[in-house]
């Protein structure tokens, strides 16, 4: 029998087949869930249940998955996954731009889906142990992992998880450059069937909070590379 996580999955998809399923697979896992089969109803569902992670596929009726995700952003930084039929790029840029964590191509591997769930939950830090504290600190500049927090100019800026684990994992190793197959393999934690335009996508959402903060680090872009933290060598 699965342990109890005490942790509530909402799933967005007109689909009752692959609700079904899913809800399944979640409960044998020991997630609590709830089903939605519309946009307007899902939204609905969120402000009064609160729950942990939203599974939320982009064609819907009514009110579409995108609509959904930039309502939810707008009041929590809660893990988002998108999940599309289509699997073009366009779609997974755009639920990404609006703040989306991951998204996961129909038809899929229910298995897999869940696989992504624990990792989200996992980073999130869902145990009843109390967590190490993990955090890093530049000029004006406060990374928080246990908290999930980030702080610029001592200002709490909201973030969704996915790009403030992706600063932490840079600003943890500064002046060090990665691919972006490495970012997408350290960062997401399991074997990641997307492009690297996700990580472009996160890099830039997070220069438009952090540009011209300091003068002491940066995001910096290492052409036909990747991605680093760059920082001020300690005397």
């Amino acid at each position: 029998m699965a342990m109890e996580k005490n942790l509530k999955v909402l799933i967005v998809d007109d689909d009752k087949n692959i609700c079904d399923l899913l809800r399944l697979y979640l409960e044998k896992d020991g997630y609590g869930v709830i089903l939605s089969h519309d946009g307007e109803e899902a939204v609905v569902k969120f402000n009064a249940l609160k729950p942990d992670i939203v599974l939320l596929d982009i064609m819907l009726p009514g009110m579409d998955g995108w609509q959904v995700c930039r309502e939810i952003r707008k009041k929590s930084n809660v893990p988002i996954i998108m999940i599309t039929a289509k699997g073009e790029t366009i779609d997974k840029v755009i639920g990404l731009e609006l703040g989306a964590d991951d998204y996961i191509v129909k038809p899929f591997d229910a298995k897999e889906v869940i696989a992504r769930i624990n990792a989200v939950t996992r980073r999130v830090g869902t145990g009843n142990a109390e967590p190490e504290t993990r955090e890093v600190v530049y000029d004006k500049l406060i990374v928080n992992m246990t908290r999930y927090e980030l702080r610029v100019a001592g200002k709490t800026i909201d973030t969704p998880p996915k790009e403030l684990e992706l600063l932490y994992y840079l600003a943890s190793n500064p002046n060090r450059v990665y691919t972006r197959d490495q970012l997408l393999d350290e960062v997401w934690g399991f074997e990641y069937y997307g492009d690297s335009r996700t990580i472009d996508v996160h890099i830039k959402r997070l220069r438009e909070k952090l540009e011209g903060v300091s003068d002491q680090w940066a995001l910096k872009t290492v052409w036909g590379v990747g991605y680093k933290f760059e920082a001020e060598e300690e005397d």
